[in-house]
């Protein structure tokens, strides 16, 4: 769906960024539910199953996690900036 000069036409770039953003939702509820499920696995195995708290979170996990998951979306987020070819031989 290109224009005269090439240029994909706004509709047609807001629906491809309409079917990422949905892509990447639907990622990452799975990939939510399926942290979440572990985490309760875990738990359980290694818990007291009749009470079916798990343990509580140290802040210290929590900010190392907080960070993976900063440093994640950091490379998601440089997957759509253009390649730089730093090396003139290539």
């Amino acid at each position: 769906m290109s224009g005269p000069d090439g240029v994909q036409s706004q509709d047609s770039l807001q629906a491809r960024k309409s079917r990422i953003i949905v892509s990447g939702a639907i990622i990452g509820a799975a990939l939510g539910a399926l942290s979440s499920y572990l985490y309760a696995r875990s738990a359980e195995e290694n818990g007291n199953a009749e009470a079916g708290a798990p343990g509580s979170v140290s802040t210290g996990q929590a900010l190392a996690l907080l960070l993976a998951i900063l440093g994640l979306v950091r490379q998601i987020a440089e997957l759509g900036k253009a390649k730089k070819d730093d090396k003139p031989g290539k």
